[in-house]
Parts: C-alpha cells; structure tokens; sequence
C-alpha cells in the first residue's frame, strides 16, 4: 500500500444505531456496511472490535452532527465522546467531519430508490458513506 492509499472506516453516530462505511482513498470511494445497535449512543464494542480487525483501517472517521448555525448539538457532544473513545481503544488516526444534512442528504436517495421506511430500510450507512466522501473531498 502506498503512504497515500488508506483505508478509511466512517461512522455516523447515532442514540439506537451507527451507521458504518469502508472507503479507500485510492479510489475516493465508500460502500455501505451493516449498521450497529447502540443503546443511549453506546456500541456493542465487540461489533466495533469485529470490523476494524476485519477491515484493517488506517483512519477512523466519525460524523459530528452540528446545528445549521454551526454550534454543537448534544449529540455533537456524545459523537465526539464516541470518537475520542474509538481514538483511546484502537490508538489510530481518528478524525471528525462536519455532518451537516447527511441523513437528510441520504433519506434523499433512499426516497429516489423508492424506500421510503427508514426504520425498515435505515439510511445510516448510507449517511456514513456520505461522511466518507465529505472527508475525501476535502483533502
């Protein structure tokens, strides 16, 4: 692997579920993976420890959900909590993104694939790829 081609796992954190994403930077692309239960914004960490032994990822990436005016909701608050545990438990690159309007963004594109019941068909990993390609894109 090149110094410039990384493996990058994204997550859109959430109170019942986190969203999760594998990208590359080699191609600048992110696909969907299964979504994780949470309880009050707490992973299974064995869910979390499974996918980055599996993965293998260089950077961990993790949404922060702002207000539109860009003070920092109480969910921003329990993301960046999240993300500094993640930072703590597997010692790699872990990064925020400003994830202004991506489950907005990504209920879109759910609703132009016809599915329209995001508790059936949950646009979380979907959120996370767009997390993904926010990052990239500001590289």
């Amino acid at each position: 692997m090149s110094s410039t081609e990384k493996t990058v796992l994204s997550f859109d954190f959430g109170t019942t579920r986190f969203g999760a994403a594998i990208g590359q930077t080699l191609t600048g692309g992110a696909t969907e993976l299964p979504t994780f239960k949470a309880i009050e914004g707490i992973p299974n960490w064995e869910d979390i420890d499974k996918i980055i032994q599996e993965w293998q990822p260089d950077i961990l990436l993790v949404g922060i959900p702002v207000h539109m005016d860009g003070t920092m909701s109480d969910t921003g608050l329990r993301a960046r909590k999240f993300k500094n545990r993640l930072k703590e438990r597997y010692k790699l690159d872990t990064q925020s993104v400003d994830e202004r309007l991506t489950s907005f963004e990504a209920k879109g594109i759910a609703l132009k694939k016809g599915k329209s019941n995001f508790k059936q068909h949950s646009v979380d990993s979907l959120a996370a790829v767009l997390i993904f390609e926010t990052w990239f894109n500001q590289l």
